[in-house]
């Protein structure tokens, strides 16, 4: 009983730490971006990664934890998987409309549930099915707007949805089968994934925004918000990588709708974003589909804990019985001597 209040205060501590640190960084970022000039993401983005696994490398040095090797076809696939899905999205953020880079989002959570039933053999409750789309619902009224199609968008589109899928039931997969924690697994991947963000990046950016990074006048200012940015990103990625490994990769996707909304909700409390009632009703709507989500996954995770508990102890009666027999007979024995 004491393992499992430690594990659920442990996912508890995750969930809030991933929501902490992305919401942070999301308001680094538009800073950075919106209000300084810098508009190079995917560039930063590797640059968060490499930040990531110098930091690790240090941790480690200084036995914070201890390294696993994980097998290199594993790891280069899984960081390709990984930096190719940040480059699609991107992608897909610069060749789509919002309205369409959002429902591109939306689409992550059924894919992944599709994907781990078809190959996993995962089950899904209706009522869990029910909680997504509800969750879906609200968080497609609050931040979806036009839907303009393009070819090349939508091509963009589906292959950042299914590398994002991918890379994330890899890192639940990976986690479990090879039994290495979150720092781990993202101390052996990160380099990879920076590397190819980091060679893919500048031309990535320069395609999306008409500009080139190498060019780009650094200021004083842009240069402490960059350093702020990556530093908090060392939580992120860390965080990212005990979510999915502690809970699951639909799980991660509905946490990451609650980031949506927070972020939404923030950028007009702090950022005076524009904020109609339809934002407010999607808010209100996800907030429902996840709270309706949080307690369904609960009741099933607290019904599979009872089925796994109550085998063991049919067992135990079932391995009682005999040596209860035999001291029944025992004792019939010794009233049939008296």
């Amino acid at each position: 009983m004491a393992g499992s209040s430690g594990f659920q205060l442990g996912v508890v501590g995750s969930l809030t730490l991933s929501v902490a640190s992305s919401v942070s960084i999301v308001i680094c970022n538009k800073a950075l971006m919106s209000t300084l000039g810098f508009p190079f993401a995917t560039t930063l983005t590797s640059w968060h990664l490499m930040v990531t696994f110098c930091s690790l490398y240090a941790a480690q040095r200084f036995h914070f934890f201890e390294p696993k090797s994980i097998d290199a076809k594993t790891v280069i696939l899984f960081g390709f998987l990984n930096g190719s899905s940040i480059g699609f999205l991107n992608l897909s953020l610069g060749f789509n409309s919002i309205g369409f880079y959002q429902m591109t989002k939306l689409a992550i959570i059924p894919f992944t549930v599709l994907l781990e039933t078809l190959f996993l053999n995962k089950t899904f409750s209706q009522s869990i099915k029910l909680s997504l789309l509800v969750l879906l619902l609200g968080v497609g009224i609050a931040s979806v707007t036009d839907l303009n199609l393009n070819f090349v968008g939508s091509v963009l589109s589906a292959l950042a949805i299914a590398t994002t899928c991918v890379g994330q039931i890899m890192t639940n997969t990976i986690q479990k089968r090879l039994k290495v924690s979150s720092t781990q697994l993202l101390y052996q991947s990160s380099p990879y994934q920076a590397a190819i963000l980091f060679a893919t990046g500048p031309f990535v950016d320069q395609l999306l925004t008409n500009q080139s990074v190498f060019s780009y006048d650094y200021k004083l200012i842009v240069l402490a918000f960059i350093v702020l940015s990556c530093s908090i990103a060392v939580i992120v990625n860390f965080s990212t990588f005990l979510v999915i490994g502690t809970t699951s990769p639909v799980t991660y996707q509905v946490l990451g709708h609650l980031k949506t909304c927070l972020i939404l909700f923030i950028g007009y409390i702090i950022l005076h974003d524009p904020f109609t009632v339809r934002n407010i009703v999607g808010i209100l709507i996800a907030i429902f589909g996840m709270a309706l989500y949080s307690y369904f996954s609960v009741q099933e995770s607290q019904r599979k804990s009872a089925s796994d508990v109550l085998p063991v102890s049919q067992m135990a009666q079932k391995e009682a019985a005999p040596l209860l027999a035999i001291k029944n007979n025992d004792k019939n024995d010794d009233e049939t001597a008296k």
